[in-house]
């Protein structure tokens, strides 16, 4: 059987640290008031030295560590092909960046670190030596657009087998197994003055898979306003949705994760995310063997509810668990 443990990603509260209304330490505790277990940080958001871990940072989260009890577990490093004008990142460039950020989670005491798909799988293969000498797994975060069963998740699994490591592996976000459409995007479309059957006209054609240009033909066909089409865009982008979440796909995956991003938008009065379906999804993987954390991860930073919305997510997570 599995032995999950439930955290929070420190990007849950983007906003109020951005605003300064929360420090690094405000919200390391905070999410220890919520009862996480552990805590995962954003290297490009928090460490002021990115991609270089100061003493002065590394102090701050040692002092946390004894002030709440709870420690960093994960570090997500970032992969920007874009820091040279004019061209993109070579792969052994790229690589060279993340053995830097493997320096910066090996400091800071982590034993995962989150890459992005732009550290290729030939390129997470290549890594996979330096991962074990530093004792840190590292996972490629697997994000809607994409699913456990698209071929670029196929293509690092491939790599993750050839190279016999434990170290390399995949950590999903939930967002890739929604099956309704993201809910604030939704309202503030509404609030804009979207009509609600032209979302709904475009909510159906996502549905049936319908090519992005033809269903924005059809909206201009029957007068839909500008706000629809700026719900349309997420629809057919990172916020996209099926009818059934791939489920078995993520059975198929499960051995080579050992980390979760537990992605929510929205919790409603009832702590049910409400376009994710967690009481399918955690199943899955409490009847496995998987070991290790699903991170809570909250994505509506202009709410101004980040507090209140983490916490009803470990509740429902803590409750579904249980059940």
């Amino acid at each position: 059987m599995s032995n999950i443990k439930l955290g929070v990603t420190l990007y849950c509260f983007t906003a109020e640290y951005a605003r300064g209304i929360l420090s690094f330490e405000d919200c390391v505790r905070i999410a220890a008031q919520m009862g996480a277990e552990g805590y995962e940080v954003v290297g490009t958001q928090m460490n002021p030295s990115y991609p270089y871990v100061s003493d002065e940072f590394l102090g701050l989260v040692q002092n946390c560590t004894q002030k709440y009890g709870i420690k960093p577990i994960c570090y997500s490093a970032n992969q920007d092909r874009g820091m040279i004008p004019g061209r993109n990142l070579t792969e052994d460039e790229l690589l060279a960046s993340a053995i830097i950020d493997l320096k910066s989670a090996h400091k800071l005491g982590c034993k995962i670190m989150r890459a992005q798909y732009l550290l290729s799988p030939k390129a997470l293969g290549r890594l996979a030596p330096y991962a074990e000498e530093y004792g840190i797994k590292v996972g490629i975060e697997i994000h809607n657009p994409e699913t456990p069963s698209t071929p670029i998740v196929k293509e690092y699994i491939e790599v993750i087998k050839e190279s016999g490591s434990k170290f390399i592996g995949l950590i999903p976000d939930f967002g890739c197994f929604a099956t309704k459409p993201n809910k604030p995007i939704w309202d503030d479309a509404l609030k804009a003055g979207a009509k609600l059957e032209h979302l709904e006209l475009a909510a159906k054609m996502r549905y049936d898979d319908v090519p992005k240009e033809e269903t924005r033909k059809k909206l201009i066909e029957v007068g839909a306003g500008g706000p629809v089409f700026g719900a349309l865009e997420g629809m057919y982008g990172f916020v996209q949705f099926r009818k059934e979440p791939d489920l078995e796909g993520l059975k198929n995956i499960i051995p080579y994760c050992f980390h979760f991003h537990g992605k929510f938008h929205y919790m409603d009065e009832q702590n049910h995310e409400a376009s994710i379906p967690y009481q399918e999804i955690l199943p899955v993987i409490q009847n496995s063997d998987f070991e290790g954390y699903i991170m809570s991860e909250y994505e509506d930073h202009a709410s101004g509810r980040a507090i209140e919305m983490t916490k009803k997510h470990l509740m429902m997570e803590r409750k579904l668990l249980e059940s």
